[in-house]
């Protein structure tokens, strides 16, 4: 399991160029005008885990297999998108089928790369996105009840659905996100009218290369208004991290970072944010032939999470054979583990912790009934 990634932003922001630094390609063309990026590139990323490498040399692995995550790169919103202004509603259309959004705002000043707007101003533009996708999500709540009303004239069970929408119309109008409206009791209604505001966000500030590590004038009033819609915030310069996808050794990568003062890449700081807002963990299966890791959503019981290797192995569950990553580690693998007592047999109900190494047994026969 991985989840899907949408770059949203003003044109001229470096989506592009993150997106082709990130997935190591140049198949995202970066040209500085308006609308270069029409159809969404989609590229695929290796989730770094450093504790893969670990498990693996212990377990003396023939290989390594990492999560992917997908990154999307949605050409360029402008105000009045939602009404088809720019390419319109074909990038609103795209941003439906992600499982979380990036804002990513043009913290940096730069004569030659031309600003939609005319300039800087990373608080108006970050406006100017949420603005377009609160619209377009009136639009869809007001075409769903048209819909949904009609039915429910026949369906009585539909009447709780109209009168969510109903209830979340108003404030949607007011400016605000539809995520404002969501609670633990509706969240799961909510997700099933697919709105944009709803989905889990943060924002990218694209920064100049000195400026990665404490930020500037401009990335710090985006980090305010992160913290008060309890939102992540993260400095990324796309020119670094473009840099750092042209080398081709990790010891070089390493010495780049250092050089610059940093401890990981733009690329693990998006990963780990993405990890948060969705609320995924990994764990991993370990053995001679391989080192795997396998991302779930927090709160999966172990009978789900073997479900996420194969169906058999849900179905089927009898149970899993289950070690820290820490104690793993510690004691030098599954043997060491178990002599100490660290090797646990879990049931069907336990709940899977981040970094727990798992080999799950199972009935064949009855996984095929």
């Amino acid at each position: 399991m991985g989840f899907k990634c949408g770059i949203v932003g003003l044109p001229n922001v470096g989506k592009s160029t993150l997106f082709n630094a990130l997935t190591s390609s140049q198949q995202a063309s970066a040209a500085n005008y308006p609308f270069c990026t029409i159809e969404p590139n989609n590229g695929l990323v290796l989730v770094p885990d450093e504790r893969l490498k670990k498990l693996s040399d212990i377990a003396g692995s023939k290989k390594i297999i990492s999560t992917q995550m997908e990154f999307v790169d949605i050409a360029g919103i402008v105000k009045g998108a939602s009404k088809g202004e720019g390419l319109g509603n074909k990038f609103l259309a795209h941003i439906r089928n992600v499982d979380s959004i990036v804002y990513m705002v043009r913290c940096f000043y730069d004569d030659d790369i031309t600003h939609v707007e005319g300039n800087v101003d990373p608080i108006r533009d970050t406006e100017i996105i949420e603005t377009e996708l609160i619209l377009a999500d009136i639009e869809s709540l007001n075409r769903q009840l048209k819909t949904i009303e009609k039915k429910a004239k026949q369906d009585k069970s539909l009447a709780e659905i109209v009168s969510l929408i109903n209830q979340m119309l108003p404030i949607l109008d007011s400016g605000n996100p539809a995520r404002m409206f969501m609670n633990e009791s509706n969240e799961e209604k909510v997700k099933t009218l697919n709105l944009l505001t709803s989905k889990p966000f943060f924002y990218i500030c694209n920064v100049e290369e000195d400026c990665v590590l404490n930020g500037n004038e401009f990335s710090k009033l985006v980090e305010q208004k992160a913290i008060k819609q309890n939102a992540v915030s993260i400095n990324i310069s796309a020119k670094i991290e473009e840099e750092i996808s042209n080398l081709n050794d990790d010891a070089e990568k390493k010495e780049f970072l250092n050089e610059l003062g940093l401890d990981e890449s733009g690329l693990n700081r998006v990963v780990k944010a993405g990890y948060k807002i969705l609320n995924l963990n990994t764990y991993f299966t370990v053995g001679p032939q391989e080192t795997r890791a396998w991302t779930f959503k927090r709160g999966t019981t172990a009978q789900k999470a073997a479900g996420i290797i194969h169906t058999d192995f849900e179905t089927g569950f009898i149970c899993a054979e289950t070690i820290s990553y820490d104690d793993y580690i510690k004691y030098n693998g599954e043997h060491g583990a178990r002599e100490v007592g660290k090797l646990r047999q879990e049931g069907r109900d336990y709940f899977v912790n981040d970094g727990d190494v798992m080999l799950f047994r199972f009935n064949v026969s009855k996984s095929k009934k």
